[in-house]
């Protein structure tokens, strides 16, 4: 804190950056109470280093958070996997009001970028996701990327083009009948978001199928509900689920994903015919998930 008090200017410019850091964090490690102790400790590296010298004060803090989560992401363990319910109507409540593990903003910040991209840059290494992050969406150079993961521009360069791939993915129907499944799935998540149960009946079939595995409740043997009436009360016990769910591409075709904290949990493929659904696969079974090919889709 001495070091603080005594640089009051440094601090001043430190919080007109806070926000581009925090963005970088969050793309970075998609977990908002990891991005803050990221930049927290990039504010602790600034304020012990001598900062008067540096022209760039943006371009300096930002190479030191990017290397900061660079660390992060290379040390990062398995995590415990929260049982989905954490996530049900009223977990927030339970847990407490502290805003680091807040769900609502956790939710608005997954929305900001998109659940699917988040997903994609989980599968990455930690240098590709790096390279794509900071080339991709914020202009960072190669020839510094090379700098930070003590490699060339041009291996820079590769490994954002291979992330880019991955983020790409690839499309299984014509460009047309794939806009039409996203406007019915973008419904489909909008109507269970806003508890709009009439909305839902009028997109699935009356003889909608729906089959759920068996981590997804969990239960011992898989779930299997039909009839439009049906399904639709089901998606509307999970509207606590849908916060943390967004549009994404499963093996080509137009799902969704629910990813909390950047972490894949859930997938719901749907089969279509005539604008209805007419089938919902939800997948949870870890196995089942890394068999998938998650990918962003267009906007």
């Amino acid at each position: 804190m001495d070091t603080v008090d005594e640089n009051p200017s440094l601090t001043e410019r430190f919080e007109e950056h806070r926000p581009q850091l925090r963005a970088v964090a969050y793309r970075m490690l998609g977990s908002a109470s990891e991005a803050d102790d990221a930049v927290q400790d990039t504010w602790l590296r600034a304020s012990r280093a001598d900062t008067d010298g540096v022209e760039n004060l943006a371009g300096w803090l930002t190479t030191v958070v990017s290397r900061v989560c660079l660390n992060m992401l290379r040390s990062r363990e398995t995590r415990c996997e929260d049982p989905l319910e954490a996530y049900a109507p009223g977990a927030a409540e339970a847990e407490g009001s502290d805003a680091r593990h807040d769900p609502e903003q956790e939710a608005l910040l997954a929305d900001s970028v998109g659940l699917a991209m988040l997903v994609v840059l989980d599968t990455l290494t930690p240098a590709e996701r790096l390279s794509f992050v900071l080339h991709d969406m914020f202009a960072v150079p190669f020839d510094e990327l090379g700098a930070m993961l003590d490699r060339s521009p041009t291996a820079a360069r590769q490994l954002a083009s291979r992330a880019r791939r991955r983020v790409r993915g690839g499309t299984a129907v014509p460009a047309p009948d794939l806009n039409l499944r996203r406007q019915v799935v973008d419904a489909f998540l909008a109507a269970t978001r806003g508890g709009d149960f009439e909305a839902l009946v009028a997109l699935l079939d009356p003889d909608v199928v729906l089959r759920a595995d068996r981590a997804v409740v969990p239960t011992p043997e898989p779930i299997e509900v039909r009839g439009a009436l049906s399904v639709a009360k089901g998606a509307m016990a999970a509207m606590g689920r849908a916060r943390f769910t967004g549009p994404a591409l499963v093996n080509g075709m137009v799902g969704l994903a629910m990813a909390p904290h950047g972490r894949l949990r859930i997938v719901l493929a749907f089969t279509m015919a005539e604008g209805r659904i007419t089938e919902i696969d939800v997948i949870a079974e870890p196995d089942r998930l890394g068999e998938l090919t998650i990918a962003v889709p267009d906007h």
